[in-house]
């Protein structure tokens, strides 16, 4: 079968039409499809990271908490005009939680996964300790208030627009990596990292490259989040937002560009179904174990090796319905 180029960008833009057409016509749809936008920002860059790279990384909540605290602090610190601080906090957003996760990734990358993912687990705690101590900078318990809407995008149809683009530019950069040699590579030191470094591959830089653009995605899912909620404290994205982000990728399919972003719509917008919100996590923890016996791969996993079956059993029907003559036969003698 012929893949199409750029398959999972088009359906990306397809989805995101379908989301800001229809999630305007009521207000409680346009808030849980935001929302959902911006969760599957962080999603992918959660499947960025372990779905591609294979880091397990515990510290995605934090990355997007770094992006939201620094566009905070600069839209209500700095004395920048009026439009400014939001776009200047965006460049702030991508590229300290990029420098962050470069430098993380250049010290652990080489541990196995279980000790890659306790280091970035500890690492967000402590990002969320600082946030809860350092009272002059991120208010401490109390948080940041009174976040400026991006100029241009203050009314809630237009933001949502915003942040599917973001989506939608997420998902056409990560297809054109995976594309990319440095994809390639990427996926051989995925399965077999000894081979990679025999081929050359600089497996050090290359995976602290991978989970500092996840680290800028996050940010960016961050800074979407702190001005379209006006608010950011220490609760706001915490570890329990890296774990989130982390099932929503594994239950789409962590190693499919758009796994993350199907994980999202289905754990975000049945999750609106609970009564309670404390009967998420008993949700999500069911539904992760319910995925991981059916579709070990995530949902697009299934679909994937399910269609595999369908296309191999209509070539065998195909097969089986040709006469076994016709299969077997040979040119016939010219008569004299």
């Amino acid at each position: 079968m012929i893949v199409p180029r750029r398959i999972n960008t088009w359906i990306m833009l397809a989805v995101g039409v379908v989301a800001c057409s229809v999630a305007p016509l009521n207000p409680v749809w346009l808030d849980t499809v935001i929302l959902t936008g911006i969760l599957a920002l962080i999603s992918l860059s959660a499947g960025l990271s372990f779905g591609q790279a294979g880091i397990l990384s515990m510290a995605q909540g934090a990355f997007a908490a770094i992006g939201a605290y620094a566009t905070a602090v600069c839209a209500t610190r700095f004395g920048l005009p009026f439009g400014l601080p939001a776009w200047v906090g965006l460049a702030l957003a991508i590229t300290l939680p990029a420098a962050l996760a470069w430098a993380l990734a250049r010290m652990v990358t080489r541990m196995p996964e279980l000790a890659v993912a306790l280091a970035t687990l500890a690492l967000a705690t402590l990002l969320e300790i600082i946030a809860r101590n350092w009272d002059s900078v991120t208010g401490g318990y109390i948080g940041i208030a009174g976040i400026p809407p991006v100029e241009g995008f203050s009314e809630g149809w237009r933001f949502n627009i915003l942040v599917w683009l973001f989506v939608l530019l997420a998902v056409f950069c990560y297809e054109n990596l995976m594309r990319s040699a440095h994809g390639r590579a990427l996926n051989i030191v995925k399965h077999d990292r000894t081979r990679a470094m025999a081929d050359g591959i600089a497996v050090a830089p290359l995976l602290s490259a991978m989970l500092a653009t996840s680290g800028a995605m996050a940010g960016a899912g961050g800074w979407l989040y702190a001005h379209y909620i006006t608010y950011m404290s220490p609760h706001s994205l915490d570890t329990y937002a890296s774990i989130s982000a982390l099932l929503m990728a594994v239950v789409g399919g962590a190693g499919y560009i758009l796994g993350p972003v199907l994980g999202t719509f289905l754990l975000s917008l049945l999750g609106k179904l609970l009564p309670a919100q404390e009967a998420q996590g008993l949700f999500y923890g069911g539904a992760l174990i319910v995925i991981l016996i059916i579709a070990p791969e995530g949902l697009l996993g299934g679909i994937h090796r399910l269609i595999d079956k369908i296309a191999a059993r209509r070539a065998a029907t195909v097969a089986a319905a040709v006469p076994e003559r016709e299969q077997d036969a040979r040119p016939a003698e010219a008569a004299p």
